[in-house]
């Protein structure tokens, strides 16, 4: 059977920290940022976690992205 592959572009739309856990990132922090507030777009910087249930559903996906 043939090595299972990481999809292409979850690579770099996640990151897997040193425990484990999935880090997502936000919407709306790439472009027409000087229409923004200064406040939006330091809220916009920080990077959650992503939830069980999404990750569950990644979890194929994912499965050979290293930390």
């Amino acid at each position: 059977m043939p090595k299972m592959k990481t999809h292409s572009s979850l690579k770099d739309r996640f990151k897997i920290t040193g425990t484990g856990k999935v880090i997502r990132y936000k919407a709306y922090k790439n472009h027409l940022l000087s229409g923004k507030s200064s406040r939006q777009k330091r809220v916009l910087n920080t990077q959650p976690n992503l939830a069980n249930g999404d990750y569950k559903r990644l979890q194929q996906g994912l499965a050979n992205i290293k930390g």
